[in-house]
Parts: C-alpha cells; structure tokens; sequence
C-alpha cells in the first residue's frame, strides 16, 4: 500500500489590518480560489500561511496616540467577518475533499488575548484540530496574544504533520521536539519578509530529515517564496517569485527511492536517533590519561 500524500503549500495575499471587512473578504476569496486550483492539481493537503485570513499589524492593532505601543483593543476586530470566512474555507475543503491549514486570530474569553493560530480542517469541512503560536515575538506576548501551550500532531493518510509558526522558526527546540514525535512533515507558516528564515527552515529539513512546508504571503515572495523541503534539505517544489499568489506542489512518499530523501529516511535519521540515545556511552575511555589531559600533544 502506497504511503503518499500530495502536498500543496500556497503564497496568499495576507491583510494586515482586522478592522478592514473587504481586505478580510478579499483574503478568503483568494484562499478559496487557491484552495481549487490546488484541489485541481490532486492535492490532499493544501497549507497557507501565518494569519492567512489577516495577519494584524502592531501599527494597527496595539499604537497609541503618541505612536507608542499599546495592548492591542481587540474590540475593533470584524470578529464575524473572520468567523464568515473561516467557515467559509472550512465549506469549501469539505466540497473539494481538501485537507486545509490556515492561519488567523482566534478569540478568547475577554479579557485574555487571542491566539495566533493555525486551523485544521479535514476533508469533511470539519475543524479537527488548532495549533496556537507558543514562542511570541516581545511585541506580541506584550501587547498582542496569549501564548499557545502545547504542540500538534495530526495524521492525514497516514502521513503525521506537526505545525509551527513564524519566529518559532528561531526555536530549534521546537524542530527537535517533533522529529521526537515521530512527525513525516511540519508545516511552518510565516509571515515575515526575510531571507536566513527560510534557510534555517530548509535546514530543519537536513538536521530532522522531514518534509517541510514553508509558507509566506504572496507580497514578500520576491525575497523568498513558498515552497516544500525534501528530507535531506532539498527544495522539491517553490512557488514564483513574483509577488503574486500560486502553489507549490510535491509528493511526500514515504516509500521513496530518489537517493537523499531515501539516504535521510533510512540511513541518517535511524542513525542520528541512536546516536543521541548513548550509542557512544560504552564508547567513552575512562581512566585513559591520554584521553583525560588535553594540554599535550
């Protein structure tokens, strides 16, 4: 039995301001034309990026009068409008049979703040799962969000995802704590104009072996586009680098033989798991002066 899942990994237009209703809209529309093309292109999973339905600005949200920052007034948020929308996608991969993560706000109980999420919804237009942003920007956790608590792992055909988000990138333990969990791929949505993030994203993919699905709005792709990293730390699939919004597609195959993702998956990762569980413990000379006294030659 084939263990495959194809993967699409989109740029979308990402607004920055939640009080602006026809951005929000203009958003969803465009996640749900993606949503199509991708369910066109025989995708499974479809991922979006970090507040794909609004990503809200500082400048926005949490500006006082002087220009200084404040806690963010989240009344002012269109709350039904991104409830509309987000239902919305969730009707449309339930008719498309589309797997879709996607990126917002998500409202607690006032006072406390929201999350900065990423919803799950399965290929029955049910929401299944929500992954909240743990490692937060100074700027957020002071003035923006409440902080998530745990990580997610979810299965989709066999296949295990973990999630993470933005400057959690900057956070290997997080990278390291899923290859613990056994997951096949993570998937990071950004939302963030900056080059070394990616790379540290595609590093992710030699250091822990694992496909990876790297998500940024369309504006900043002229910088660095979506794409999916290959075990190993290949770039299988990018989006163009034009600003302009599109997928990028690839297979995760478990079974495959194209020689690195077949090297990490069956030689590097088994290896590097033994290794950091004291392979090298009854290795160790103990007692060796030669080994104890390191100022002689």
């Amino acid at each position: 039995m084939a263990r495959t899942l194809r993967l699409a990994v989109a740029q979308s237009t990402v607004p920055e301001d939640p009080t602006e209703q026809g951005a929000l809209r203009a958003a969803g529309e465009e996640i749900r034309a993606l949503m199509v093309e991708a369910a066109g292109a025989g995708t499974r999973l479809v991922q979006f990026p970090e507040g794909a339905i609004v990503y809200p600005s500082k400048h926005v949200m949490a500006a006082g009068a002087a220009g200084e920052l404040v806690p963010a007034d989240w009344s002012r948020a269109a709350w039904d409008v991104l409830r509309e929308e987000a239902e919305s996608i969730a009707s449309l991969a339930g008719q498309l049979r589309l797997w879709t993560v996607f990126g917002s706000i998500h409202p607690l109980t006032p006072p406390h703040r929201p999350h900065n999420s990423l919803y799950v919804v399965s290929d029955r237009g049910r929401l299944v799962a929500r992954y909240d942003k743990r490692f937060l920007s100074d700027t957020e956790v002071s003035y923006l969000y409440s902080p998530g608590q745990q990580p997610l792992v979810f299965e989709v055909d066999g296949i295990r995802f973990g999630f993470a988000l933005c400057i959690e990138a900057n956070f290997p333990e997080v990278f390291a704590e899923y290859e613990r969990l056994d997951v096949d791929c993570v998937l990071l949505s950004v939302m963030v104009d900056d080059a070394p993030r990616a790379r540290v994203a595609q590093a992710y993919g030699t250091l822990y072996n694992y496909w990876l699905g790297y998500s940024v709005p369309a504006q900043f792709s002229a910088t660095v586009p979506s794409g999916i990293v290959g075990p190993g730390g290949r770039w299988l699939a990018r989006c163009p680098a034009d600003g302009r919004p599109a997928l990028a597609v690839a297979d995760i195959d478990l079974d495959s033989q194209e020689k690195d993702i077949n090297v990490a998956l069956r030689y590097a990762r088994p290896w590097r798991r033994l290794a950091r569980a004291g392979l090298y413990d009854e290795q160790i000379p103990v007692g060796d002066a030669r080994s104890d006294t390191r100022t002689t030659f």
